[in-house]
Protein backbone atom coordinates (compact mmCIF):
# COMPACT_ATOMS: atom_id res chain seq x y z
CA UNK A 1 0.00 0.00 0.00
CA UNK A 2 1.54 3.32 -1.05
CA UNK A 3 1.29 6.34 1.22
CA UNK A 4 2.61 9.86 1.42
CA UNK A 5 5.67 10.18 3.63
CA UNK A 6 7.32 13.30 5.03
CA UNK A 7 10.79 12.57 6.39
CA UNK A 8 12.00 14.25 9.58
CA UNK A 9 15.80 14.45 9.82
CA UNK A 10 16.53 14.72 13.53
CA UNK A 11 19.61 16.66 14.63
CA UNK A 12 19.07 15.86 18.31
CA UNK A 13 16.27 18.31 19.03
CA UNK A 14 14.24 17.83 22.19
CA UNK A 15 11.25 18.45 19.90
CA UNK A 16 12.22 16.05 17.09
CA UNK A 17 9.51 13.55 17.90
CA UNK A 18 7.02 16.36 18.43
CA UNK A 19 7.53 17.49 14.83
CA UNK A 20 6.67 14.00 13.63
CA UNK A 21 3.58 13.96 15.84
CA UNK A 22 2.39 17.33 14.54
CA UNK A 23 2.77 16.17 10.93
CA UNK A 24 0.66 13.10 11.66
CA UNK A 25 -2.02 15.28 13.22
CA UNK A 26 -2.50 16.63 9.70
CA UNK A 27 -3.02 13.04 8.47
CA UNK A 28 0.34 12.87 6.74
CA UNK A 29 2.60 9.98 7.72
CA UNK A 30 5.98 11.04 9.07
CA UNK A 31 9.11 9.07 9.85
CA UNK A 32 12.26 10.04 11.76
CA UNK A 33 15.71 9.58 10.23
CA UNK A 34 19.21 10.28 11.47
CA UNK A 35 21.33 12.96 9.72
CA UNK A 36 23.39 10.17 8.15
CA UNK A 37 20.45 9.03 5.98
CA UNK A 38 21.34 9.13 2.26
CA UNK A 39 19.14 10.74 -0.37
CA UNK A 40 18.99 7.39 -2.19
CA UNK A 41 16.97 5.98 0.70
CA UNK A 42 14.68 8.99 0.83
CA UNK A 43 14.23 8.83 -2.94
CA UNK A 44 13.30 5.16 -2.68
CA UNK A 45 10.62 6.07 -0.14
CA UNK A 46 9.23 8.68 -2.51
CA UNK A 47 9.05 11.33 0.20
CA UNK A 48 6.75 14.28 -0.46
CA UNK A 49 8.80 16.63 1.70
CA UNK A 50 11.56 16.83 4.28
CA UNK A 51 11.75 18.64 7.61
CA UNK A 52 15.13 19.37 9.20
CA UNK A 53 14.74 19.54 12.98
CA UNK A 54 16.40 21.82 15.49
CA UNK A 55 19.33 20.67 17.59
CA UNK A 56 21.68 21.74 20.40
CA UNK A 57 24.85 22.08 18.27
CA UNK A 58 26.29 25.03 16.38
CA UNK A 59 26.64 24.50 12.63
CA UNK A 60 30.28 25.55 12.89
CA UNK A 61 31.15 23.38 15.88
CA UNK A 62 33.57 20.49 15.39
CA UNK A 63 31.65 17.32 14.52
CA UNK A 64 28.40 19.29 14.17
CA UNK A 65 25.72 16.95 12.74
CA UNK A 66 25.19 17.43 9.01
CA UNK A 67 22.72 15.90 6.59
CA UNK A 68 23.52 14.72 3.08
CA UNK A 69 24.30 17.97 1.21
CA UNK A 70 22.62 16.47 -1.87
CA UNK A 71 19.28 16.74 -0.10
CA UNK A 72 18.04 19.45 -2.46
CA UNK A 73 18.68 17.22 -5.47
CA UNK A 74 15.56 15.22 -4.54
CA UNK A 75 13.41 18.01 -5.87
CA UNK A 76 10.99 18.00 -2.92
CA UNK A 77 10.36 20.93 -0.56
CA UNK A 78 12.52 21.12 2.56
CA UNK A 79 11.56 22.97 5.75
CA UNK A 80 14.39 23.80 8.15
CA UNK A 81 13.52 24.51 11.79
CA UNK A 82 16.05 26.41 13.94
CA UNK A 83 19.30 24.40 13.54
CA UNK A 84 17.69 22.81 10.49
CA UNK A 85 17.19 26.26 8.97
CA UNK A 86 20.84 27.06 9.56
CA UNK A 87 22.04 23.77 8.03
CA UNK A 88 19.84 24.19 4.94
CA UNK A 89 20.81 27.82 4.49
CA UNK A 90 24.51 27.02 4.91
CA UNK A 91 24.33 24.28 2.25
CA UNK A 92 22.73 26.81 -0.10
CA UNK A 93 25.43 29.42 0.51
CA UNK A 94 24.16 31.62 3.33
CA UNK A 95 26.34 32.79 6.22
CA UNK A 96 25.58 31.65 9.80
CA UNK A 97 26.96 33.46 12.85
CA UNK A 98 26.33 33.79 16.61
CA UNK A 99 23.43 36.12 17.24
CA UNK A 100 24.14 39.44 18.94
CA UNK A 101 21.09 38.85 21.11
CA UNK A 102 20.11 35.26 21.74
CA UNK A 103 16.38 34.59 21.76
CA UNK A 104 14.73 32.13 24.13
CA UNK A 105 11.03 31.91 24.84
CA UNK A 106 8.01 33.68 23.39
CA UNK A 107 8.95 36.30 20.80
CA UNK A 108 6.90 38.69 18.65
CA UNK A 109 7.39 38.20 14.92
CA UNK A 110 6.55 40.41 11.94
CA UNK A 111 5.53 38.56 8.78
CA UNK A 112 6.23 40.28 5.46
CA UNK A 113 5.04 37.56 3.05
CA UNK A 114 1.81 35.59 3.54
CA UNK A 115 1.69 33.92 0.13
CA UNK A 116 2.57 30.34 1.05
CA UNK A 117 4.26 29.28 4.33
CA UNK A 118 2.43 31.96 6.31
CA UNK A 119 -0.80 31.88 4.32
CA UNK A 120 -3.83 33.03 6.32
CA UNK A 121 -1.65 34.19 9.21
CA UNK A 122 -1.75 37.76 10.59
CA UNK A 123 1.11 40.17 9.93
CA UNK A 124 2.08 40.03 13.61
CA UNK A 125 2.05 36.91 15.82
CA UNK A 126 3.99 35.13 18.58
CA UNK A 127 6.46 32.29 18.16
CA UNK A 128 8.72 30.20 20.40
CA UNK A 129 12.41 30.95 19.91
CA UNK A 130 15.38 28.96 21.22
CA UNK A 131 18.64 29.77 19.45
CA UNK A 132 22.11 31.25 19.84
CA UNK A 133 23.20 31.20 16.19
CA UNK A 134 21.18 32.61 13.31
CA UNK A 135 21.37 33.32 9.60
CA UNK A 136 23.61 36.38 9.32
CA UNK A 137 23.68 37.05 5.59
CA UNK A 138 21.69 35.64 2.67
CA UNK A 139 22.63 35.25 -0.96
CA UNK A 140 20.46 36.84 -3.65
CA UNK A 141 18.72 33.47 -4.05
CA UNK A 142 16.94 33.92 -0.71
CA UNK A 143 13.96 36.00 0.35
CA UNK A 144 13.14 37.05 3.89
CA UNK A 145 9.61 36.16 4.98
CA UNK A 146 9.59 37.35 8.60
CA UNK A 147 11.67 39.23 11.18
CA UNK A 148 11.89 39.83 14.92
CA UNK A 149 13.40 42.81 16.71
CA UNK A 150 16.82 41.07 16.84
CA UNK A 151 16.60 38.50 14.04
CA UNK A 152 16.41 39.91 10.49
CA UNK A 153 15.87 36.46 8.97
CA UNK A 154 13.37 34.77 11.30
CA UNK A 155 11.93 32.98 8.26
CA UNK A 156 13.30 32.64 4.73
CA UNK A 157 12.46 31.09 1.37
CA UNK A 158 14.80 30.10 -1.42
CA UNK A 159 13.61 31.66 -4.67
CA UNK A 160 13.28 28.29 -6.37
CA UNK A 161 10.74 27.30 -3.67
CA UNK A 162 12.66 24.19 -2.67
CA UNK A 163 13.76 25.40 0.78
CA UNK A 164 11.98 27.21 3.59
CA UNK A 165 13.55 28.01 6.93
CA UNK A 166 12.14 29.25 10.24
CA UNK A 167 14.34 30.24 13.17
CA UNK A 168 11.55 29.42 15.64
CA UNK A 169 9.71 26.22 16.61
CA UNK A 170 6.27 25.88 14.95
CA UNK A 171 5.79 22.40 16.45
CA UNK A 172 5.38 23.53 20.08
CA UNK A 173 2.13 24.77 21.56
CA UNK A 174 3.88 27.99 22.60
CA UNK A 175 3.76 29.01 18.91
CA UNK A 176 -0.02 29.62 18.65
CA UNK A 177 -0.21 29.48 14.84
CA UNK A 178 2.46 26.80 14.47
CA UNK A 179 -0.05 24.15 13.36
CA UNK A 180 -1.18 26.45 10.54
CA UNK A 181 2.42 26.96 9.39
CA UNK A 182 3.08 23.21 9.26
CA UNK A 183 -0.25 22.65 7.50
CA UNK A 184 0.68 25.22 4.85
CA UNK A 185 4.00 23.48 4.30
CA UNK A 186 2.44 20.02 4.04
CA UNK A 187 -0.61 20.83 1.94
CA UNK A 188 0.21 23.91 -0.13
CA UNK A 189 3.96 23.55 -0.56
CA UNK A 190 4.49 19.76 -0.54
CA UNK A 191 1.11 19.00 -2.11
CA UNK A 192 0.15 16.33 0.44
CA UNK A 193 -3.42 15.03 0.32
CA UNK A 194 -3.62 14.33 4.07
CA UNK A 195 -5.39 10.99 3.70
CA UNK A 196 -3.33 8.81 6.06
CA UNK A 197 -5.62 6.89 8.44
CA UNK A 198 -4.93 4.68 11.45
CA UNK A 199 -6.71 1.86 9.65
CA UNK A 200 -3.96 2.08 7.01
CA UNK A 201 -1.36 1.57 9.71
CA UNK A 202 -3.18 -1.46 11.12
CA UNK A 203 -3.52 -3.19 7.76
CA UNK A 204 0.09 -2.44 6.81
CA UNK A 205 1.35 -3.69 10.18
CA UNK A 206 -0.67 -6.90 9.96
CA UNK A 207 0.85 -7.63 6.56
CA UNK A 208 4.37 -6.89 7.82
CA UNK A 209 3.94 -9.13 10.87
CA UNK A 210 2.58 -12.00 8.79
CA UNK A 211 5.50 -11.69 6.39
CA UNK A 212 8.04 -11.45 9.21
CA UNK A 213 6.91 -14.40 11.36
CA UNK A 214 5.56 -16.85 8.80
CA UNK A 215 4.17 -19.90 10.65
CA UNK A 216 6.34 -19.44 13.78
CA UNK A 217 5.00 -18.78 17.27
CA UNK A 218 5.22 -15.24 18.64
CA UNK A 219 5.49 -14.61 22.36
CA UNK A 220 4.15 -11.32 23.67
CA UNK A 221 5.42 -9.95 26.96
CA UNK A 222 2.11 -8.82 28.41
CA UNK A 223 1.85 -6.29 31.23
CA UNK A 224 -1.83 -5.35 31.11
CA UNK A 225 -1.03 -1.77 30.10
CA UNK A 226 -2.31 -0.07 26.97
CA UNK A 227 0.81 -0.67 24.90
CA UNK A 228 1.14 -4.40 25.47
CA UNK A 229 -2.65 -4.88 25.30
CA UNK A 230 -2.84 -3.22 21.87
CA UNK A 231 0.25 -5.15 20.77
CA UNK A 232 -1.39 -8.42 21.78
CA UNK A 233 -4.69 -7.53 20.10
CA UNK A 234 -2.95 -6.47 16.89
CA UNK A 235 -0.87 -9.65 16.78
CA UNK A 236 -3.86 -11.82 17.58
CA UNK A 237 -5.66 -10.27 14.61
CA UNK A 238 -2.61 -10.90 12.43
CA UNK A 239 -1.60 -14.43 13.44
CA UNK A 240 -4.34 -15.84 15.69
CA UNK A 241 -3.30 -18.95 17.63
CA UNK A 242 0.37 -18.42 16.77
CA UNK A 243 0.41 -15.87 19.61
CA UNK A 244 1.30 -16.86 23.17
CA UNK A 245 1.30 -14.20 25.92
CA UNK A 246 3.53 -14.34 28.99
CA UNK A 247 2.69 -12.21 32.02
CA UNK A 248 5.41 -11.85 34.65
CA UNK A 249 4.21 -11.03 38.16
CA UNK A 250 7.26 -9.15 39.42
CA UNK A 251 5.82 -8.27 42.81
CA UNK A 252 5.84 -4.60 41.77
CA UNK A 253 2.33 -4.43 40.35
CA UNK A 254 -0.63 -2.25 41.24
CA UNK A 255 -3.40 -3.55 43.45
CA UNK A 256 -5.33 -6.43 41.80
CA UNK A 257 -3.26 -6.05 38.62
CA UNK A 258 -2.55 -9.75 38.14
CA UNK A 259 -6.17 -10.79 38.59
CA UNK A 260 -7.31 -8.20 36.05
CA UNK A 261 -4.81 -9.30 33.41
CA UNK A 262 -5.66 -12.99 33.80
CA UNK A 263 -9.39 -12.30 33.63
CA UNK A 264 -9.20 -10.02 30.58
CA UNK A 265 -6.71 -11.83 28.35
CA UNK A 266 -7.00 -15.43 29.45
CA UNK A 267 -10.74 -15.27 30.03
CA UNK A 268 -12.36 -12.64 27.80
CA UNK A 269 -10.00 -12.71 24.80
CA UNK A 270 -9.20 -16.43 25.07
CA UNK A 271 -5.53 -15.76 24.32
CA UNK A 272 -3.06 -18.43 25.40
CA UNK A 273 -1.76 -16.74 28.57
CA UNK A 274 1.05 -18.00 30.81
CA UNK A 275 1.58 -16.29 34.20
CA UNK A 276 5.01 -16.43 35.85
CA UNK A 277 5.09 -15.84 39.62
CA UNK A 278 8.52 -14.25 40.15
CA UNK A 279 7.92 -11.55 42.77
CA UNK A 280 10.19 -13.08 45.41
CA UNK A 281 13.16 -13.18 43.06
CA UNK A 282 12.68 -9.55 41.96
CA UNK A 283 12.49 -8.23 45.51
CA UNK A 284 15.52 -10.20 46.63
CA UNK A 285 17.63 -8.68 43.85
CA UNK A 286 16.30 -5.16 44.57
CA UNK A 287 16.92 -5.30 48.32
CA UNK A 288 18.89 -2.25 49.44
CA UNK A 289 19.14 -0.73 45.93
CA UNK A 290 18.33 3.00 45.80
CA UNK A 291 19.71 4.22 42.45
CA UNK A 292 16.84 4.42 39.90
CA UNK A 293 18.97 3.43 36.91
CA UNK A 294 20.32 0.44 38.82
CA UNK A 295 16.76 -0.56 39.70
CA UNK A 296 15.83 -0.53 36.02
CA UNK A 297 18.88 -2.59 35.08
CA UNK A 298 18.16 -5.18 37.77
CA UNK A 299 14.49 -5.41 36.82
CA UNK A 300 15.39 -5.73 33.14
CA UNK A 301 17.86 -8.54 33.84
CA UNK A 302 15.52 -10.36 36.21
CA UNK A 303 12.64 -10.00 33.78
CA UNK A 304 14.75 -11.86 31.22
CA UNK A 305 15.30 -14.71 33.70
CA UNK A 306 11.61 -14.90 34.59
CA UNK A 307 10.58 -14.70 30.97
CA UNK A 308 13.10 -17.31 29.90
CA UNK A 309 11.89 -19.75 32.52
CA UNK A 310 8.52 -19.87 30.73
CA UNK A 311 9.45 -19.16 27.11
CA UNK A 312 11.76 -22.19 27.07
CA UNK A 313 8.66 -24.34 27.44
CA UNK A 314 6.92 -22.94 24.34
CA UNK A 315 7.51 -24.85 21.12
CA UNK A 316 8.37 -23.16 17.81
CA UNK A 317 8.75 -19.78 19.53
CA UNK A 318 11.05 -17.65 17.40
CA UNK A 319 9.77 -14.12 18.00
CA UNK A 320 9.11 -11.86 20.95
CA UNK A 321 6.64 -8.97 20.63
CA UNK A 322 6.96 -5.82 22.74
CA UNK A 323 4.83 -2.69 23.00
CA UNK A 324 7.74 -0.30 22.45
CA UNK A 325 6.66 3.22 21.45
CA UNK A 326 8.45 6.18 19.88
CA UNK A 327 8.92 8.04 23.21
CA UNK A 328 10.47 4.88 24.72
CA UNK A 329 13.05 4.81 21.96
CA UNK A 330 13.85 8.52 22.24
CA UNK A 331 14.12 8.63 26.03
CA UNK A 332 16.44 5.63 26.02
CA UNK A 333 18.90 7.92 24.24
CA UNK A 334 21.74 7.24 21.84
CA UNK A 335 19.91 4.37 20.13
CA UNK A 336 21.05 3.88 16.53
CA UNK A 337 23.11 7.05 16.70
CA UNK A 338 20.34 9.08 18.30
CA UNK A 339 21.64 12.53 19.23
CA UNK A 340 19.09 13.22 21.96
CA UNK A 341 20.16 13.24 25.60
CA UNK A 342 19.90 10.06 27.67
CA UNK A 343 17.11 10.67 30.18
CA UNK A 344 16.28 7.22 31.52
CA UNK A 345 16.64 3.58 30.62
CA UNK A 346 13.73 1.51 29.38
CA UNK A 347 14.27 -2.18 29.94
CA UNK A 348 12.03 -3.07 26.99
CA UNK A 349 14.00 -1.10 24.39
CA UNK A 350 17.07 -1.99 22.45
CA UNK A 351 16.51 -5.58 21.40
CA UNK A 352 16.81 -8.83 23.27
CA UNK A 353 19.81 -10.47 24.88
CA UNK A 354 21.33 -13.07 22.63
CA UNK A 355 20.75 -15.86 25.13
CA UNK A 356 17.00 -15.73 24.52
CA UNK A 357 17.43 -16.48 20.84
CA UNK A 358 14.38 -14.44 19.74
CA UNK A 359 13.88 -11.96 16.96
CA UNK A 360 12.09 -8.82 18.05
CA UNK A 361 8.63 -7.79 16.83
CA UNK A 362 7.67 -4.20 17.75
CA UNK A 363 4.51 -3.30 15.82
CA UNK A 364 3.93 -0.01 17.70
CA UNK A 365 7.50 1.27 17.63
CA UNK A 366 6.64 4.20 15.33
CA UNK A 367 3.54 5.36 17.23
CA UNK A 368 2.85 7.84 19.99
CA UNK A 369 0.63 6.98 22.95
CA UNK A 370 -2.50 8.68 21.62
CA UNK A 371 -2.06 6.89 18.28
CA UNK A 372 -1.82 3.56 20.12
CA UNK A 373 -5.18 4.30 21.71
CA UNK A 374 -6.67 4.94 18.26
CA UNK A 375 -5.37 1.54 17.15
CA UNK A 376 -6.93 -0.04 20.24
CA UNK A 377 -10.30 1.54 19.48
CA UNK A 378 -10.06 0.41 15.85
CA UNK A 379 -9.38 -3.15 17.04
CA UNK A 380 -12.39 -3.06 19.36
CA UNK A 381 -10.65 -3.20 22.74
CA UNK A 382 -12.76 -2.18 25.79
CA UNK A 383 -12.76 1.54 26.58
CA UNK A 384 -11.37 1.01 30.09
CA UNK A 385 -8.37 -0.77 28.64
CA UNK A 386 -7.76 1.63 25.75
CA UNK A 387 -7.81 4.68 28.01
CA UNK A 388 -5.95 3.15 30.93
CA UNK A 389 -3.20 5.40 32.21
CA UNK A 390 0.40 4.39 31.42
CA UNK A 391 2.22 2.25 33.96
CA UNK A 392 6.03 1.93 33.81
CA UNK A 393 7.69 -1.37 32.94
CA UNK A 394 9.62 -1.42 36.24
CA UNK A 395 6.30 -0.96 38.05
CA UNK A 396 6.16 0.47 41.55
CA UNK A 397 9.94 0.08 41.90
CA UNK A 398 10.38 3.53 40.34
CA UNK A 399 7.58 5.00 42.43
CA UNK A 400 9.05 3.86 45.74
CA UNK A 401 11.95 6.27 45.99
CA UNK A 402 14.94 4.79 47.75
CA UNK A 403 15.13 1.17 48.84
CA UNK A 404 12.22 -1.17 48.18
CA UNK A 405 10.49 -3.32 50.80
CA UNK A 406 7.26 -5.29 50.94
CA UNK A 407 5.87 -2.85 53.52
CA UNK A 408 6.58 0.19 51.33
CA UNK A 409 5.03 -1.48 48.29
CA UNK A 410 1.92 -2.31 50.32
CA UNK A 411 1.59 1.32 51.42
CA UNK A 412 2.03 2.64 47.89
CA UNK A 413 -0.46 0.16 46.39
CA UNK A 414 -3.20 1.33 48.73
CA UNK A 415 -2.44 5.01 48.18
CA UNK A 416 -2.32 4.54 44.41
CA UNK A 417 -5.62 2.67 44.44
CA UNK A 418 -7.32 5.48 46.36
CA UNK A 419 -5.95 8.09 43.95
CA UNK A 420 -7.25 6.27 40.86
CA UNK A 421 -10.59 5.49 42.50
CA UNK A 422 -11.21 9.11 43.46
CA UNK A 423 -10.27 10.71 40.13
CA UNK A 424 -12.57 8.22 38.40
CA UNK A 425 -15.37 9.08 40.82
CA UNK A 426 -14.82 12.78 40.09
CA UNK A 427 -15.06 12.15 36.33
CA UNK A 428 -11.44 13.26 35.79
CA UNK A 429 -9.79 10.03 34.65
CA UNK A 430 -10.09 10.71 30.91
CA UNK A 431 -9.11 14.37 31.33
CA UNK A 432 -5.94 13.37 33.21
CA UNK A 433 -3.42 11.61 30.98
CA UNK A 434 -1.49 9.93 33.78
CA UNK A 435 -1.96 9.83 37.54
CA UNK A 436 0.37 8.21 40.02
CA UNK A 437 1.34 8.14 43.67
CA UNK A 438 4.98 8.21 44.81
CA UNK A 439 6.32 7.08 48.18
CA UNK A 440 9.03 9.54 49.23
CA UNK A 441 12.15 8.43 51.13
CA UNK A 442 11.50 10.82 54.01
CA UNK A 443 9.50 10.80 57.20
CA UNK A 444 7.59 13.77 58.58
CA UNK A 445 6.22 14.68 61.95
CA UNK A 446 2.48 14.50 62.42
CA UNK A 447 -0.18 14.05 65.07
CA UNK A 448 -2.31 10.92 64.86
CA UNK A 449 -4.97 11.03 67.58
CA UNK A 450 -3.23 12.47 70.63
CA UNK A 451 0.18 11.08 69.80
CA UNK A 452 3.13 12.37 67.81
CA UNK A 453 3.82 10.37 64.64
CA UNK A 454 6.78 10.16 62.29
CA UNK A 455 5.63 8.48 59.11
CA UNK A 456 5.81 8.39 55.29
CA UNK A 457 4.96 11.08 52.73
CA UNK A 458 2.97 10.32 49.57
CA UNK A 459 3.37 12.63 46.56
CA UNK A 460 0.55 12.73 44.01
CA UNK A 461 1.33 13.39 40.34
CA UNK A 462 -1.35 14.09 37.70
CA UNK A 463 -0.45 15.38 34.23
CA UNK A 464 -2.19 16.26 30.99
CA UNK A 465 -0.55 15.66 27.61
CA UNK A 466 -1.24 14.39 24.09
CA UNK A 467 2.13 12.85 23.27
CA UNK A 468 3.93 12.37 26.63
CA UNK A 469 6.95 14.22 25.25
CA UNK A 470 5.74 17.39 27.00
CA UNK A 471 3.18 17.57 29.81
CA UNK A 472 1.54 20.06 32.17
CA UNK A 473 0.38 19.26 35.68
CA UNK A 474 -3.36 18.78 36.03
CA UNK A 475 -5.37 21.41 37.87
CA UNK A 476 -7.26 18.90 39.98
CA UNK A 477 -9.95 20.68 42.04
CA UNK A 478 -8.86 21.30 45.60
CA UNK A 479 -11.84 19.46 47.05
CA UNK A 480 -10.88 16.34 45.09
CA UNK A 481 -7.25 16.60 46.21
CA UNK A 482 -8.44 17.11 49.76
CA UNK A 483 -10.63 14.02 49.59
CA UNK A 484 -7.78 11.91 48.19
CA UNK A 485 -5.35 13.15 50.85
CA UNK A 486 -7.83 12.60 53.65
CA UNK A 487 -8.57 9.04 52.56
CA UNK A 488 -4.89 8.14 52.15
CA UNK A 489 -3.94 9.49 55.57
CA UNK A 490 -6.94 7.88 57.28
CA UNK A 491 -6.97 4.55 55.43
CA UNK A 492 -3.33 3.80 54.68
CA UNK A 493 -1.39 2.95 57.80
CA UNK A 494 2.08 4.51 57.77
CA UNK A 495 1.26 7.77 55.93
CA UNK A 496 0.72 11.12 57.67
CA UNK A 497 1.30 13.61 54.86
CA UNK A 498 0.25 13.97 51.19
CA UNK A 499 1.69 16.53 48.74
CA UNK A 500 0.88 17.43 45.11
CA UNK A 501 3.47 17.77 42.32
CA UNK A 502 2.95 20.93 40.22
CA UNK A 503 5.97 20.62 37.91
CA UNK A 504 5.70 20.27 34.14
CA UNK A 505 7.67 18.23 31.59
CA UNK A 506 10.18 19.57 30.74
CA UNK A 507 12.06 20.28 32.93
CA UNK A 508 10.71 17.48 35.12
CA UNK A 509 9.87 14.01 33.83
CA UNK A 510 6.45 12.49 34.47
CA UNK A 511 7.77 9.65 36.63
CA UNK A 512 9.94 10.66 39.59
CA UNK A 513 12.60 8.04 38.82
Amino acid sequence: MSREVVAIIDFGSQYGQLIARRVREHKVYSQIYQPSVKIEKLAQLGVKGIILSGGPASVYAENAPMCDPRIFELGVPVLGICYGMQIGSKILGADIAPAESREYGRTAIDISDTSDLFKNLPDHTTVWMSHGDQVNQLTDDFESLATTSTCPFAAVRHKNGIFYGVQFHPEVTHTPRGADILKNFLYDICGCAGDWQMSDFVEETIAKVQEQVGDATVICGLSGGVDSAVTAALLHKAIGDQLVCIFVDNGLLRKNEREGVESMFGGHFKIDLHTVDWGKQFLEKLAGVTDPQEKRKIIGAEFIEAFKSESDKIENAKFLAQGTLYPDVIESGNKDGNLAANIKLHHNVGGLPEQLGFELVEPLRDLFKDEVRLVGEYLGLPEDMVWRHPFPGPGLAVRVLGDITEDKLAILREADDILIEEIKAAGLYRQISQALAVLLPVGTVGVMGDERSYEHVIALRCVETTDFMTADFSHVPHDVLGRIASRIINEVRGVNRVVYDVSSKPPATIEWE
